[in-house]
């Protein structure tokens, strides 16, 4: 079906769009892997954890609570609350509520979990409004949120985009480039902060990574 997200490329940005073509065939070939009979792999990403004086979670012990809560195939990524995982459930929005209690109960750590599956986070990709070079992957932060209300209601941060700057709102993620760098881009900042507690952040080169676990863990 159609992926719902509005992707207008400016004509400068063609040649770079042309540029995710063997991306996409990757997408493909790995959307086939996933027969019906394929337990489905997921990212969890986990919002504010062992940044600043946000909560602290151990990766070794992350990994090991989300193999006690019986998934399988997980691998941890950084030391931003990021892990892959294959689970015979298909449902996001149960396996994040399961991590989000675990992580409470066993760690003491209350933060929001925001699940979504390697076929998702494919169409995430293709819906990016650009190709950032690679020297421009830590200026490029994709916002990811649960549900797509959570995303659209930061539509009006666009407002705060200073030229570079582009703040795209999709209903399967939203993406801000900021040439001058995330720390002084007014809309990262409220990503960041409050304004953005119903989503969580990651950079371009994050990103990526977590795709490519993903989609290596089922080949």
């Amino acid at each position: 079906g159609d992926i719902p997200c509005r992707n207008p490329f400016l004509p400068e940005e063609k040649a770079a769009s042309l540029q995710l073509t063997s991306f996409f065939f990757k997408v493909l070939h790995f959307n086939w892997q996933l027969a019906p009979t394929q337990m489905p792999r997921f990212v969890a990403l986990l919002r504010g954890v062992n940044v600043g004086k946000g909560s602290h979670v151990p990766m070794a012990k992350f990994k090991a609570m989300l193999e006690g809560l019986g998934y399988s195939g997980v691998s941890t990524l950084l030391n931003s609350g990021n892990a892959v995982f294959t689970s015979t459930g298909r449902s996001q929005a149960k396996h994040a509520a399961s991590i989000a209690a675990e992580l409470q109960q066993t760690l003491g750590v209350t933060t929001s979990v925001i699940v979504k599956s390697a076929a998702d986070l494919a169409k995430i990709i293709k819906c990016s409004p650009i190709n950032p070079p690679e020297t421009e992957h830590s200026k490029y932060l994709v916002a990811f949120a649960a549900e797509a209300a959570d995303l659209l209601a930061l539509e009006p941060l666009q407002d705060l985009a200073q030229a570079p700057e582009r703040f795209v709102v999709t209903k399967m993620a939203a993406f801000l480039h900021c040439p001058a760098g995330v720390l002084q881009s007014r809309i990262g900042e409220a990503l960041l902060g409050k304004l953005g507690k119903r989503v969580t952040t990651r950079n371009w080169a994050t990103v990526m990574k977590l795709y490519s676990q993903a989609a290596a863990s089922v080949a």
